[in-house]
């Protein structure tokens, strides 16, 4: 009798740790290669790799470009207000972007005579504050990036304070990540 008894725990066990074990592997996570960081020289390598691209030869001509000298001067005109984030005087110009844009909600917006692109990333409840602006409307806003594509003749801000006659009507709200 026990050696009947003996002969069937001992392959229930066996079958048994099998399936534990093979559960335990598959809750595992597999581990995500951790990204390196380059090394100065590395990244100056991977620069020169893709300014000899495709792409990177159509952004060298499009910097040098009448267009494209536009575009980076009116960047430099509006560096120090945006490094410091302090305010910028705009007019409102248009309340639609140029056609064929894909970056969302904006307008465009004339800051010391220079157009721009003003994009938001607005949350529902602050589109209504935003929309309630009107061509030839003169703002106050804050900016902490300002980019551009070869795409655009305007250099692009990203809007993150607007006030008009002394209120703010909008104001981007950060993340719950922090980034």
């Amino acid at each position: 009798m026990k050696k009947i008894i003996y002969a069937l725990i001992l392959p229930l066990v066996a079958v048994s740790s099998l399936v534990f074990a093979n559960s335990e592997s598959k809750n595992e996570t597999p581990k995500k290669p951790t990204p390196k960081t380059l090394s100065a020289a590395e990244r100056k390598a991977e620069l020169k790799k893709w300014e000899a691209s495709p792409d990177g030869i159509k952004v060298k001509k499009w910097k040098e470009s009448p267009e494209g000298e536009k575009v980076l001067a009116g960047i430099a005109k509006i560096s120090k207000p945006i490094s410091d984030f302090t305010n910028m005087e705009a007019v409102v110009t248009s309340l639609s972007l140029p056609p064929g844009s894909r970056l969302g909600f904006g307008m465009m917006v004339r800051i010391n005579g220079e157009d721009y692109i003003l994009r938001f990333e607005p949350q529902m409840s602050q589109l209504e504050q935003l929309q309630s602006l009107k061509v030839n409307d003169k703002i106050i806003l804050k900016s902490h990036s300002v980019s551009y594509a070869p795409k655009y003749s305007y250099p692009i801000l990203s809007g993150d304070y607007v006030e008009r006659d002394g209120k703010v009507i909008y104001k981007r709200v950060l993340s719950e990540d922090g980034c």
